[in-house]
C-alpha cells in the first residue's frame, strides 16, 4: 500500500532567484516524483509547495536547504499543510 501524501509549504532566503533555482526547483521534484508549484517573491526569497510520499518530501526538504550549485541557501522555512487533491505537475508560478 502505498504512504499518505504529505505537503509542505517552503520559503528560502539566501541567494536563491537569478541563480535557476526555480527551474532546478522543478526538475528536482520531477525527478522524484513531487508535485507543486514554485515562485520568486518581490522580497527576494523563493516559495513552493509540493506534495508526494513522505521520502521523496524529505528528499526534497534536504535538496532546497542546498539548492542548485550557484545559489547560497541561509535558511529555509517549512511547515506541513493540507494536501491538494487531483493535483498532478509541478510547474514554476510566474
Amino acid at each position: 500500500m502505498s504512504e499518505q501524501v504529505k505537503r509542505i509549504h517552503a520559503v528560502i532566503h539566501g541567494r536563491v532567484q537569478g541563480v535557476f533555482f526555480r527551474e532546478t526547483t522543478r526538475g528536482q521534484a520531477r525527478k522524484i516524483a513531487l508535485s507543486g508549484w514554485v515562485q520568486n517573491l518581490a522580497d527576494g526569497t523563493v516559495e513552493t509547495e509540493f506534495q508526494g510520499e513522505e521520502k521523496s518530501v524529505a528528499r526534497m526538504l534536504g535538496w532546497l536547504a542546498q539548492g542548485p550549485r550557484l545559489a547560497e541557501v541561509t535558511r529555509v522555512d517549512s511547515r506541513e499543510v493540507a494536501p491538494v487533491s487531483g493535483e498532478t505537475a509541478f510547474v514554476i508560478k510566474v
